[in-house]
């Protein structure tokens, strides 16, 4: 089955918020498949470019991972009532970024589940930019029980 749903969903399930909730929307969740999209908007009003940099503002390549991260949580703690929705990072693998990213660049994201041996979850991400990577990596979570 797959599900599309906004902001406000996802504040439903993510704990995450302003300015650390990077989630814009889902686009696609195929829990048979253990899938998801959705993307981030970058703008250039948000506070990460008052230092990074200034001069020439670039999106931080550690911020991809962690919306890649966002978007595998969402996949995996819309199973739990709201009291169990928790899940921490444990590791990245093979992180690599390939293209800069800046204000007006849409990050559309995918993050699959590779494995779950509950509490922990193993994740493939990508993040591309027009159509071209600009980060992927191998997430690892624990969840909360």
């Amino acid at each position: 089955m797959e599900e599309i749903f906004g902001i406000e969903k996802i504040r439903e399930i993510l704990p995450h918020r302003y300015p650390f909730m990077l989630i814009d929307r889902v686009t696609e969740i195929n829990e048979s498949e253990g899938l998801v999209k959705g993307y981030k908007n970058v703008t250039v009003n948000e506070s990460i470019f008052q230092g990074h940099f200034p001069n020439e503002p670039v999106f931080p390549g550690v911020l991809m991972l962690e919306a890649m991260a966002q978007l595998g949580a969402i996949l995996i703690l819309k199973r739990f009532p709201p009291e169990k929705r928790m899940a921490y990072f444990t590791g990245i693998d093979k992180a690599r970024f390939k293209r800069v990213v800046i204000p007006g660049d849409r990050l559309d994201i995918e993050v699959k589940l590779i494995r779950e041996r509950h509490p922990f979850v193993q994740m493939e991400g990508t993040v591309k930019v027009d159509g071209e990577l600009a980060a992927s990596a191998v997430l690892m979570a624990a969840l909360k029980v």
